[in-house]
């Protein structure tokens, strides 16, 4: 029972002892909040996030229900991250939203003493960019897929999970744009197409499909479709239109519902070939799939491109949000000269 619920072994040493019925009891709230996260269609990054937080609040306090734990719980809880745990007020607002989510839609618990609770202030950065010769060295160190997913990101302004889900249906060759389904809030939008990419693109579509033809003969060839698609359209799970662009080298069991499905390629083979390639390439920057998306934008606007053509590419809500690569200019039409340099 205590394996089920995802709690290591050493809550035998608490005193007094854990009992049966306990642990039977957390283990039933962990299957609610995992059934009530997919039931609102939260993606699974989230809901692997989200049941972790929660665990973890439930094992520093004793593996006492949550239902009797209130404000000072929560507090303690998010304190001792900040101080012990010194995570950043990004992480601290991760794990809040996490017991938030707990509390008033599982629990349905009201939430008065919750809005005391304080989040932590989100420090204001600036983007890290790499300049067009980096972005050429870095890619240079890159071959094979991935120097395609690299080409992809920093080419079309996409987030690292946006490219890696994208399905073959939505890459228009013809029109040379790509529809983002499902971003960030919810929202689709439409982002360029490289006519560099065309080709490269073009092949790995052309591998998905000799993939997908091998698994539809070995009886399988169906892909997770969210949002109960796969009840609206029943051959849409074997379609290829709906298979990833980007599909893994080999079937995995889909943890929604154990099922062997082809997934797409997993976003730690983006991150470890990019770090490689920036050791490589001698860059000194933190190089991230965001650097990509990052640079993107500030090479637009380089370039001259209007900041709201920008937003619309990047799927910023808010257009404060795309100014920030305003902030991190330092040529172009519009930059500013140093005193010293006149």
């Amino acid at each position: 029972m205590v394996e089920s619920a995802g709690y290591p072994a050493v809550v035998a040493g608490f005193d007094p002892p854990v009992g049966e019925a306990q642990l039977a009891r957390i283990s039933a709230l962990v299957a609610d909040v995992r059934l009530r996260l997919r039931t609102r269609h939260y993606s699974l990054r989230t809901e692997t996030v989200y049941l972790g937080w929660i665990k973890r609040f439930i094992l520093q306090n004793r593996l006492r229900h949550p239902a009797e734990m209130g404000h000072r719980e929560v507090e303690a809880f998010l304190t001792r991250l900040a101080v012990e745990g010194k995570v950043s007020p990004s992480t601290q607002n991760q794990a809040l939203s996490a017991l938030l989510f707990l509390y008033r839609d599982v629990l349905r618990v009201r939430l008065d003493w919750m809005e005391e609770v304080t989040r932590a202030k989100r420090a204001r950065k600036l983007p890290v960019v790499l300049a067009q010769e980096e972005i050429r060295i870095l890619l240079a160190q890159l071959e094979g897929r991935s120097w395609l997913l690299a080409a992809v990101l920093y080419g079309t302004g996409m987030r690292l999970m946006e490219c890696l889900r994208l399905r073959v249906k939505d890459v228009d060759f013809a029109r040379g744009e790509i529809t983002i389904r499902d971003g960030k809030g919810g929202k689709d939008r439409r982002t360029i197409l490289p006519r560099s990419l065309v080709e490269p693109l073009q092949a790995e579509v052309e591998r998905a499909r000799v993939l997908h033809g091998a698994d539809l003969r070995a009886g399988f060839g169906e892909v997770w479709l969210p949002n109960a698609l796969a009840r609206k359209y029943p051959n849409g799970p074997s379609d290829f239109g709906w298979q990833y662009v980007f599909p893994a080298l080999r079937r995995s069991q889909d943890p929604r519902d154990d099922r062997e499905r082809r997934h797409h390629v997993d976003a730690e083979f983006v991150s470890r070939a990019l770090k490689r390639a920036r050791d490589r390439a001698g860059i000194v920057k933190h190089v991230t799939a965001h650097t990509l998306r990052h640079s993107f934008a500030t090479h637009l606007l380089e370039a001259g491109y209007d900041i709201r053509t920008i937003q619309e590419l990047l799927g910023h809500k808010d257009v404060a949000t795309t100014q920030i690569y305003t902030h991190v200019l330092n040529r172009g039409p519009h930059a500013v000269l140093s005193p010293l340099d006149r």
